[in-house]
């Protein structure tokens, strides 16, 4: 599970601003956000299970970036890896609408997931629950693990957040969009989403950083910044448990 929030295009220095948080469980292994050896063009963290990964960006300006999808009673062991649909768009040359496209007919090949992908100018979303490929208009966006359009509490705080601090700062500072994404109030009960979990868990994943789920938890936060200009600033910050644990800061030219 995880929360993405990102601006798009409605700011004077910066055409896209991003902030991610992974989760995952503690034990899955994984590699921790750099240029690939066998891709070196992408810049990404890498799940080492399954060689797939949940946000990237390549030196050519694509960016994917991947949330699943809640629906527990519809997921399957069989169906292939959904971090592989972020290695394909950015390994790819194609044009990203198209490659939705294909994708289109082959949905059911994986669990529900949402997919935001395409170039640093031109984003567009998919999921296969809802099964339609959307363009990203411009301004703050917020997709958690439900719709795109979801009215989940985290999604609903982490979008009003990134929209009153672009609004209000012309420079975007790294170490406040992290502290948004470090947020860690639970919503109240009357306002969860139904995802058919039960209510205690429901609860402790509603914050925007998970840290109160056995075995499981926000694993990394990752902030890229794109000026008008195609200058690349891509910092992760990982965690082990809920407390801070590394970082890693990038910088490129598209």
């Amino acid at each position: 599970m995880c929360i993405v929030t990102f601006h798009h295009q409605e700011h004077p220095k910066y055409k896209l601003i991003v902030a991610s948080n992974r989760d995952e469980f503690y034990e899955r292994p994984t590699a921790q956000a750099d240029f690939w050896n066998d891709h070196p063009s992408i810049l990404a963290g890498r799940d080492l299970k399954e060689y797939g990964t949940w946000l990237g960006i390549t030196k050519q300006g694509r960016i994917a970036i991947l949330t699943n999808y809640r629906d527990l009673a519809s997921e399957r062991d069989d169906r292939k890896s959904r971090g592989q649909l972020v290695n394909q768009f950015l390994m790819e040359n194609d044009e990203p609408y198209h490659l939705f496209e294909e994708l289109q007919s082959n949905k059911s090949q994986y669990n529900g997931f949402n997919l935001i992908a395409g170039t640093v100018d031109e984003l567009y979303h998919y999921g296969n629950n809802e099964a339609k490929i959307t363009p990203i208009t411009s301004g703050a966006h917020s997709i958690s693990n439900g719709p795109l359009l979801a009215s989940w509490p985290k999604t609903m705080k982490a979008k009003e957040m990134m929209q009153q601090y672009v609004r209000n700062h012309d420079e975007i500072y790294i170490d406040d969009l992290f502290e948004q994404l470090n947020n860690r109030e639970l919503a109240l009960d009357e306002y969860l989403p139904n995802t058919g979990i039960d209510l205690p868990l429901e609860r402790n994943l509603s914050s925007i950083f998970i840290d109160k789920v056995e075995n499981y938890g926000t694993r990394t936060s990752t902030i890229i910044l794109v000026t008008h200009d195609n200058d690349v600033t891509f910092v992760e910050r990982t965690f082990n448990q809920g407390a801070y644990s590394d970082e890693r800061q990038f910088t490129f030219s598209i």
